[in-house]
């Protein structure tokens, strides 16, 4: 692999990939496709579907995702995680065509992602590209029509274990959170303070609640827990203001 090129592919939604995007995958020798189980197949026909729809005839090459050791810290964990999935890659491309190399990234590779992470443990290191994507950022503010700022405000963009564990970052008018499984916005106070949620952004499943924290907190926990049953998965951020 000299070439690596990491193309971000929106939502789930083929018209949130670019014009830029869509050539890089009909440009592309070879397509990595993560495999994650049976429960989450549809990722990977996801992948494929924009794929399709974007005109590539790259030769496609699945290879399945490990399972993070639950057992160890979380740094050690993640990290540990990353070194077996650039193993996977290079493991898959084994007697495949030469040339560029392409991996499809939710949303955009260089924001709240680690491939870009995973990409630096490789030896010899390819030549990386990377195409630029729809963040779910993006989706979630135009799904709901709000803006992503206030004036002259702060915007912290955080995780759902560093809004439990230290509460509301100090001194951000606005935040926003990503991949949070725990609906940590439950360990807040909600006086105050309105959430705009969104899960499957920009899909045809795309769901959406929003409203002063301490009505819409607890619908949002009941359509997440519904959804993600009925899906297997589910994708979503939200973003909190004080008023």
């Amino acid at each position: 692999m000299t070439e690596l090129w990491l193309v971000g592919i929106g939502t789930g939604n083929p018209e949130h990939v670019t014009l830029e995007g869509q050539r890089a995958l009909r440009e592309a020798a070879v397509v990595l496709i993560p495999r994650k189980g049976a429960a989450k197949e549809d990722l990977a026909e996801l992948r494929l579907g924009i794929l399709r729809a974007s005109g590539s005839d790259a030769q496609v090459i699945p290879f399945e995702m490990p399972v993070r050791d639950e057992s160890l810290p979380y740094a050690e964990r993640v990290e540990q995680w990353h070194d077996e999935i650039a193993t996977r890659w290079v493991a898959a491309l084994e007697g495949a065509s030469e040339g560029p190399v392409a991996l499809l990234v939710w949303g955009d590779p260089g924001l709240y992602d680690s491939t870009l992470r995973i990409a630096a443990r490789l030896d010899p290191a390819p030549r990386v590209r990377v195409v630029p994507g729809v963040t779910a950022l993006q989706a979630l503010t135009s799904a709901h029509a709000v803006p992503f700022n206030t004036v002259n405000g702060a915007v912290v963009v955080t995780t759902g274990r560093r809004l439990r564990d230290h509460g509301w970052p100090e001194g951000a008018g606005t935040v926003v959170v990503m991949l949070d499984g725990a609906c940590s916005f439950q360990s807040l106070d909600p006086t105050g303070i309105s959430i705009w949620w969104g899960g499957f952004l920009g899909m045809p499943e795309q769901v959406l609640e929003a409203g002063p924290l301490a009505e819409a907190g607890p619908k949002i926990v009941a359509t997440r827990a519904e959804a993600r049953a009925r899906h297997g998965w589910i994708m979503d951020t939200y973003l909190m203001r004080r008023d």
